[in-house]
């Protein structure tokens, strides 16, 4: 979404749970992605999934969105690489590196396109996230292309909530996976004087 995040959050929450019919009293954990990604979209998902374990008492967990992205993958088959990468706008993507039994070969962070190519390239991995077209059409001639290519726009949700059943409750609330400095900057010339 590019606007609106706060206004549509809630109101969705209760069509599932209702399309789902389940109370919120049965709700055991609440998952939430914590990015990388939009910073609106982060800091709201995430107030919202902190605001919901506070009201019923129950933990929230926090789920990587390159996690998200690469667990079925994964899932079908941990022998092949996963790149999970999320497009970050200026010829930047934000990049994690899943190998064998889905240990990361490339902790998240942020990369320059021709940095992820570099890093990614071997083994003929498969590209997920929607950074995935990026990449695979910037992959580099001399290489093994990519075994897969899946651009998704977003994980899917179903393993973001196994990804949640599994993760452990530190009892800290979920954070911002930020990988960079936000683009909006105070406005300090149109500061009123304090008193």
């Amino acid at each position: 979404m590019v606007r609106g995040h706060a206004e549509a959050l809630m109101p969705l929450v209760a069509r599932v749970l209702k399309s789902g019919k389940v109370d919120f009293s049965d709700i055991d954990r609440i998952a939430v992605t914590v990015g990388p990604g939009s910073f609106t979209g982060l800091r709201v998902g995430i107030s919202a999934a902190r605001g919901l374990a506070l009201a019923s008492g129950k933990p929230a967990v926090s789920v990587t969105t390159l996690a998200a992205y690469a667990a079925p993958h994964l899932d079908a088959d941990d022998t092949l690489p996963v790149v999970a990468a999320v497009d970050a706008r200026h010829e930047h993507v934000y990049l994690q590196v899943f190998g064998p039994a889905g240990r990361s070969l490339v902790p998240p962070r942020l990369s320059s396109l021709r940095e992820a190519l570099r890093v990614c390239t071997s083994g003929a991995p498969r590209v997920v996230g929607t950074a995935a077209n990026l990449i695979a059409c910037a992959w580099p001639s001399g290489e093994r292309k990519p075994s897969g290519v899946d651009p998704r726009a977003a994980p899917d949700i179903e393993w973001v909530a196994r990804l949640g059943a599994a993760a452990e409750d530190t009892g800290a609330p979920p954070t911002p996976l930020y990988l960079r400095a936000p683009d909006a900057q105070p406005q300090d010339a149109a500061q009123l004087p304090r008193r």
